[in-house]
């Protein structure tokens, strides 16, 4: 039998499930994650979960941000980092994950195999194995280039009960980074509003960070990924959880001039804008300074900070005090400050 021809370009063979599929699963996904391609799913050991008490962790989520490729990662590095991180906050050992790829009708393999490479540098990074998938092709015009779906399962330790409904009036609210930062690439990226930006996202995998703080404060209350709908979403949501309020501090923010300068210029508010390795994690009082110094010791933290306290329940749930001396309600969006960032 002829081997099968190295195209250029995804095509519709290559989701038919012939040769040409094979040859796209071989040749790009296989080797890439050294996954097993004999059967049609993962056998994964049940070792990790021999603890008693310990508890799985399952997450999912879908990407289809646009541009695929960005400064400081791609489609790639989101779909791994994204879902490690929603089991790392939770306080889960990420162990596997699955990726489902839809591809668009002339997609280069060129840049598909950049992605293919980001997401195991980061799945390395990480420390979780990408153990099973799946592709498939759609007509030119039917979707964006490539659209990626990853599955995560991680495992949590017994004893380690993470939840927002943990959090108490007088606990301290921590980030551990500048915020904003990778929907301020994302629109970068895009060039829609002929701005010049060397803005990076700050996509990355949090598992260190979790670890870190989870050892400098025993009594950590939670955790959430600030993504889409940025810092706001994620205490708003918290908030509502614990039936408390969120008092914030806007002199305590870490900003980078950047972001500041381009949410001025663009009318955007930077506490709405999606991060992608940042987090914010809520600590009793007294383990806000050693949980700080924990977080400052490491590169994904250097820029955190204690950004405000919870507070008994008000009439909303998170509100700023403002350098102005004022104060000022931080709602949730009704709608997308920026659609398809992640």
């Amino acid at each position: 039998m002829n081997a099968p021809q190295r195209a250029e370009r995804i095509t519709l063979s290559h989701g038919g499930g012939g040769k040409a599929m094979r040859d796209l699963i071989d040749t790009v996904f296989a080797g890439a994650f050294a996954a097993q391609t004999e059967e049609d799913q993962a056998r994964l050991s049940a070792a990790a979960l021999a603890e008693p008490g310990a508890t799985l962790a399952f997450t999912t989520d879908s990407f289809v941000v646009d541009p695929i490729e960005f400064r400081g990662g791609d489609i790639g590095t989101l779909a791994v980092c994204g879902t490690v991180n929603d089991l790392a906050v939770g306080g889960a050992r990420p162990l596997w994950l699955s990726a489902a790829f839809i591809l668009e009708e002339g997609l280069e393999i060129a840049v598909l195999r950049r992605i293919v490479a980001s997401m195991r540098r980061a799945a390395e990074r990480a420390g979780i194995r990408i153990v099973t998938g799946d592709t498939k092709v759609v007509t030119r015009g039917a979707a964006d280039k490539v659209f990626v779906t990853t599955s995560g399962v991680g495992v949590i330790p017994p004893g380690r009960g993470l939840s927002a409904r943990a959090i108490r009036p007088g606990d301290a609210a921590l980030v551990n980074g500048p915020l904003g930062l990778h929907g301020a690439a994302i629109l970068g990226a895009r060039g829609e509003m002929a701005l010049s930006s060397d803005i990076r996202s700050d996509c990355r995998p949090l598992g260190g960070v979790m670890a870190a703080l989870m050892e400098a404060a025993p009594g950590l209350r939670a955790a959430r990924d600030a993504t889409r709908g940025g810092l706001a979403a994620a205490l708003n949501e918290m908030a509502e959880a614990a039936g408390v309020s969120v008092r914030l501090e806007e002199a305590a923010l870490p900003l980078s001039a950047e972001v500041r300068g381009m949410c001025e210029i663009l009318g955007l508010d930077p506490l709405y804008l999606a991060n992608e390795g940042t987090l914010v994690a809520f600590v009793p009082e007294a383990e806000a300074e050693p949980a700080l110094a924990a977080l400052h010791a490491l590169p994904e933290g250097r820029n955190a900070a204690i950004i405000g306290r919870a507070v008994d329940r008000r009439t909303v749930p998170v509100y700023m005090a403002t350098t102005f001396g004022g104060e000022r309600i931080v709602d949730m969006l009704v709608g997308e400050q920026l659609p398809r960032i992640c």
